[in-house]
């Protein structure tokens, strides 16, 4: 259980930081947003259901 713990709470780090990197190189491309917009909106969605992950795997732990 620790360790889907840590894996979760590394994931839930390493995605905002994909996606402060990806965001503004999709948002300077040519015909990025319209064509990555799914993409955007399925990193975003990810990171938010890892928070609550992260917040149930530490109610379990604890």
């Amino acid at each position: 259980m620790t360790i889907a713990f840590q894996l979760a709470v590394f994931a839930s780090i390493a995605i905002p930081f994909i996606l402060v990197i990806g965001v503004p190189v999709v948002l300077a491309s040519p015909d990025g947003w319209s064509s990555s917009r799914n993409v955007v909106f399925s990193g975003a969605s990810s990171w938010i259901g890892l928070v609550f992950l992260v917040g149930i795997l530490n109610s379990l732990i604890s």
